[in-house]
């Protein structure tokens, strides 16, 4: 008898740590299994998806300090609609969504064809300055979650070769999404290659922060193309932004540049005003042939490039071309405050119908409207199989 209890705790022993060792490697793998694949609450340790498990989002993921999301290549999340399915990186959490070209990570709609704002997107804050050097801002569609700071070189993780389809998801006229939030993330994060569409709001809002973007494809965004604001100061490269046929706004003012250089204008005294570059930007308006007074308003577009409220752009080989209307091709004035006068504009102009207005004011220093700028090559999108 005592033998055989022997053997009995010994293989209790054996089988504990049997568990022991298949728990702590399930540790990281975290979130998501084929019975278990729906995804909301927080993350404190670290978690890892499965890319051939396909996720649904059902509710807030919120990525907390010291946390961290990692999402392999190939990974799909899928979200439910509504205002509240959406992932927070909150200041301290990581995310890696790190997809390869010929295996993007994707976030999109649990269903096909259903346009932009149907969930809210994703959001990372980051501990990097704003226009004030004292001050923190509060998430947009969350005043509990803050994000700012002084470190230029925070690290919010990876985003590389990423999807985002259907965001933008709104609980009224001034609280909504955009596709891919950005608000004081530092340029110790990685952002690079990114498909954009059908979202409400803009496709890509810098509030303040310094990180640096790269390769950037935005179709079909119902407010800006490109928003820069609160002190935003790094560099979007390679950015093309698209109007495709039949689009319509429901906004007043949609725009493929608007950049302010403090949070809506009413700071202007604060010391760390936008100072940004954009290299490489086309804007393509796929609309109808019709001149600017006789089109619809919400089939426009105000202005291809807005820099206001103390913002300081640097604008090199920009294009605009395609068949829509605009108001202003470029506009550096504002109620609140112009753009600052160290500003450079290159645009050149490839429209079919005529702007109301080239230049506002008119021989504003620094624009040149003209020229053979290229815009941003359409090779660095192959992998989105969008086509041109």
């Amino acid at each position: 008898m005592k033998k055989i209890f022997f053997n009995f705790l010994m293989f209790a022993a054996l089988l504990t740590q049997v568990l022991l060792i298949s728990c702590d490697a399930n540790e990281d793998k975290g979130i998501g299994s084929v019975e278990d694949n729906k995804l909301s609450g927080s993350i404190k340790d670290t978690r890892t998806l499965d890319a051939n498990v396909e996720y649904l989002l059902t509710g807030p993921l919120l990525v907390e300090e010291g946390g961290v999301l990692n999402i392999p290549a190939g990974t799909t999340i899928k979200a439910q609609p509504g205002f509240s399915n959406y992932i927070l990186v909150l200041q301290g959490g990581k995310i890696n969504a790190k997809g390869t070209a010929t295996a993007p990570v994707k976030m999109i709609a649990d269903k096909d064809g259903v346009g932009q704002g149907y969930w809210g997107g994703l959001i990372i804050n980051g501990r990097a300055p704003l226009s004030s050097p004292t001050e923190v801002g509060s998430t947009e569609v969350n005043t509990a979650y803050v994000y700012g700071g002084s470190n230029v070189s925070d690290n919010s993780g990876e985003l590389s070769y990423l999807i985002l389809g259907n965001t933008g998801a709104r609980s009224s006229a001034d609280v909504e999404h955009n596709g891919l939030t950005l608000n004081g993330v530092g340029n110790g994060t990685t952002i690079t290659d990114l498909y954009i569409y059908d979202c409400a709001d803009d496709a890509i809002e810098f509030f303040g922060g310094s990180v640096n973007v790269n390769n950037l494809l935005a179709v079909n965004p119902d407010d800006d193309m490109f928003d820069f604001t609160q002190g935003y100061n790094g560099s979007l490269k390679n950015a093309y932004g698209i109007w495709e046929v039949g689009y319509t706004s429901s906004e007043s003012d949609p725009r493929g540049i608007e950049a302010d250089g403090n949070l809506d204008g009413n700071y202007a005294t604060y010391p760390n005003q936008s100072s940004f570059r954009v290299e490489n930007m086309t804007v393509d308006l796929r609309l109808a042939a019709v001149t600017f007074e006789a089109v619809d308003k919400s089939k426009r577009m105000q202005d291809v490039i807005k820099i206001r409220r103390g913002a300081k752009a640097t604008v090199v080989n920009a294009l605009v071309k395609g068949i829509g209307t605009v108001e202003d091709l470029v506009d550096i004035t504002d109620s609140k405050g112009g753009a600052d006068v160290g500003t450079t504009i290159s645009l050149t102009n490839s429209l079919v119908n005529a702007p109301q207005r080239s230049i506002n004011p008119v021989g504003a220093a620094g624009v040149t409207i003209g020229g053979s700028n290229t815009g941003c090559p359409t090779n660095v999108f192959s992998w989105t199989g969008y086509q041109f």
